[in-house]
């Protein structure tokens, strides 16, 4: 009997880890958590393929690590965050190589179709890899979150490889839902996903529904971005209506020594390596035509937590236009202090739009590939949007330069509207519009795109509030750990 039933464990303040597994059948119809009491483990296979699937199995492990009766041990692959969360790595032909494998999650952070060819063997390798080393380690249960590509064909073949040697399969959970959504013809191939995907754990309320009605068993968790909400706002009562993290404008300017006239504009390049390199050239542009635009401009860069993209960025800062401050990965409070801080955003598509829609900050979304994979998503895609807030709200309450249009001339100018839409700096005013100092009024219809992920979260799950105990979460980086200090300022030419 194919796996079917979940048990629901409700954590309290865990927003998006609330519905983990605790007792769900397997093919020889005995529960995973009374096979892993009996041999004295729960193992799991995790498996993350770029930054912020890292982040969510990085608070997976903590949750289960703090939810599960039976001690937990992890293998799989993941970044830096997964590695501080109690992953170890060995070497896969190690004979004793049951607790992690050698395959950082850099490895097959590729995403496109003609940028995905020069890594094809590359990642075929990987996949043989990992697929051995996740038999190796006997896992009860495996996981894959997000990163579809590599993570759909592990599941396959790894279900292929148990029926093979007539063994019972583990089971397998896959964490966040292809967006089926947005492509034609995309709801169709769900059907053939319920071969090798017994649960599909979903980020928004209308996934759950639609799996389902595809023969594909699913439950929506909420959207892990709502962990944010709660840690940072520890304490404190929040309305689903109004979710928001506000940062410490002052304390950062006041950190980095930012002049009380300066316009700080904050960019966020993207954390794969492919994308980084594309848009940060772009960017740094943008920044060249607006720097006469403006008394005094700084620029603040938002480094994602993976090594690759930190050498990247710091090679390439030292020809900037402008003063630039460097931000690292895995360190919440300043990003978020650092988004309070600054008047407008220019960032890559991806989870940050919804971080800065947390933030209360107006923002520009950038997005440019190459030009056959650029093809491929304007014949594919059956929405008209790129980024989360604008595609919930089917409207453009975010400016978005995608492809051809993604140039700096009209990044430049999409930034100047914005930033003084926003109430900011308006080009050539000598007066500061920290993202903090706006009324929400003024942004209730551009801002509501998150509560139509924050209130269906709620409701499943206990009432929000940060004043119990905080979520579980992943050990957090050190100073040093993953970019040194907490910032870097690097004058521009």
């Amino acid at each position: 009997m194919l796996p079917r039933a979940l048990t629901i464990v409700n954590s309290g303040a865990n927003i998006g880890f609330l519905r983990l597994f605790t007792r769900y059948v397997s093919i020889s119809s005995r529960a995973v958590m009374d096979i892993a009491g009996k041999d004295g483990e729960l193992r799991v296979f995790i498996v993350a393929g770029e930054v912020s699937g890292d982040t969510i199995g990085s608070r997976l492990m903590a949750s289960l690590k703090k939810l599960s009766p039976t001690p937990v041990r992890f293998s799989g692959v993941g970044g830096c965050t997964m590695s501080l969360a109690y992953m170890n790595y060995v070497k896969v032909n190690d004979v004793q190589g049951r607790n992690g494998i050698s395959v950082p999650m850099e490895d097959i952070a590729v995403m496109g179709i003609w940028e995905l060819l020069p890594h094809l063997n590359k990642i075929r390798a990987k996949l043989k890899e990992t697929i051995e080393a996740a038999l190796l380690f006997q896992p009860h249960v495996v996981v894959t979150v997000d990163s579809k590509g590599f993570s759909f064909r592990l599941l396959k073949q790894l279900r292929a490889r148990y029926s093979w040697q007539r063994l019972d399969s583990p089971v397998h959970f896959h964490y966040v839902a292809p967006s089926f959504w947005a492509w034609k013809g995309g709801e169709a191939r769900l059907q053939g996903l319920a071969n090798f995907v017994d649960h599909v754990f979903c980020i928004l309320p209308n996934e759950e529904t639609v799996c389902k009605s595809n023969g594909l068993a699913a439950t929506f968790v909420g959207h892990p971005i709502l962990e944010d909400v709660l840690a940072l706002n520890l304490g404190k009562q929040i309305s689903p209506f109004e979710c928001k993290i506000e940062g410490k404008n002052e304390d950062f300017r006041s950190k980095f020594a930012i002049p009380p006239g300066a316009t700080v504009i904050s960019l966020l390049p993207g954390s794969r390596l492919q994308e980084v390199s594309r848009m940060l050239s772009i960017f740094a542009n943008t920044m060249e035509q607006l720097k006469d635009s403006f008394l005094e401009l700084i620029n603040v860069i938002h480094i994602a937590p993976n090594q690759d993209v930190e050498n990247y960025i710091r090679s390439f800062v030292n020809k900037w236009p402008v003063p630039v401050i460097l931000i690292p990965g895995g360190q919440p409070h300043t990003k978020y202090d650092a988004f309070s801080a600054s008047s407008v955003a220019l960032c890559t598509s991806g989870t940050v739009a919804v971080e800065l829609q947390l933030a209360r900050l107006p923002c520009v979304v950038a997005y440019r590939a190459h030009i056959l994979t650029e093809w491929f998503i304007w014949y594919k895609a059956k929405i008209p949007y790129i980024s989360l807030p604008n595609i919930l709200m089917d409207s453009a309450i975010i400016p978005e330069a995608l492809f051809q249009a993604c140039t700096p001339t009209n990044l430049a100018s999409l930034l100047i509207v914005t930033n003084a839409d926003c109430g900011g700096n308006h080009p050539n005013d000598d007066k500061s519009c920290g993202g903090d100092e706006v009324e929400d009024d003024d942004f209730d219809d551009t801002y509501k795109a998150v509560n139509k992920i924050s209130i269906p979260t709620i409701r499943i799950s206990s009432p929000i509030s940060s004043t119990g105990d905080a979520p579980a979460q992943p050990p957090q980086p050190e100073d040093g750990d993953i970019l040194g200090d907490a910032g870097v300022v690097v004058l521009g030419h």
